[in-house]
């Protein structure tokens, strides 16, 4: 029995893809890619204090999460998004990217698993 919580739920984008399991493997594909992006950029923008910029990376990987229905780290990222813009709690922002890295790392690899079985 697997006691794992699964991070992602692809019925946003099975429901956007209809009967596409080609879009659905092409989403995917799309999310994996541009995930070492965004942590990457957030974390330049975090070493350089630029907080406006860390807010807009957030703002987009934000929506990417939502679209593969990691809705706890979308609102995480939203979290991340308002304080940055305003420069609040500028401590915190590390936390934030960290938790966005490993939730990320690990859905990674249940989105690679659910293409090895398709």
């Amino acid at each position: 029995m697997n006691d794992k919580k699964k991070l992602v739920d692809l019925s946003y984008v099975r429901a956007m893809a209809g009967d596409s399991m080609d879009l659905v493997n092409e989403m995917i594909n799309i999310f994996i890619s541009q995930i070492p992006e965004f942590i990457s950029e957030m974390r330049l923008h975090h070493q350089n204090k630029d907080w406006i910029k860390l807010g807009l990376i957030a703002h987009k990987a934000k929506s990417s999460l939502a679209v593969m229905g990691m809705e706890k780290q979308a609102s995480s990222l939203k979290e991340l998004e308002l304080k940055s813009k305003d420069g609040i709690d500028a401590d915190q922002y590390s936390d934030y990217i960290r938790s966005f890295e490993n939730d990320c790392q690990l859905a990674i690899i249940e989105l690679q698993d659910i293409l090895k079985s398709t």
